[in-house]
């Protein structure tokens, strides 16, 4: 558990409740990933997880897959 990731990321896409639901719903499904909370005031999502099990791709592919990009 020493490897697990705290990272913020900026969805700019994200703009009411349903976002919020279809977003954490989405990411917090994906094995290694231990919590994720999303700031809708901020687009931004909190989200802890573990490198060894979910990658940042896969993160991103799944936000991608359910409609949101990440602001690099």
């Amino acid at each position: 558990m020493d490897d697990v990731q705290d990272i913020k990321i900026s969805v700019p896409d994200m703009s009411c409740d349903h976002c919020v639901k279809t977003i954490n719903g989405a990411l917090g499904a994906l094995s290694g990933v231990e919590s994720v909370r999303s700031d809708l005031q901020t687009k931004s999502v909190h989200l802890r997880y573990d490198p060894r099990r979910v990658s940042m791709q896969q993160i991103e592919a799944t936000l991608d897959d359910v409609g949101y990009t990440i602001a690099h």
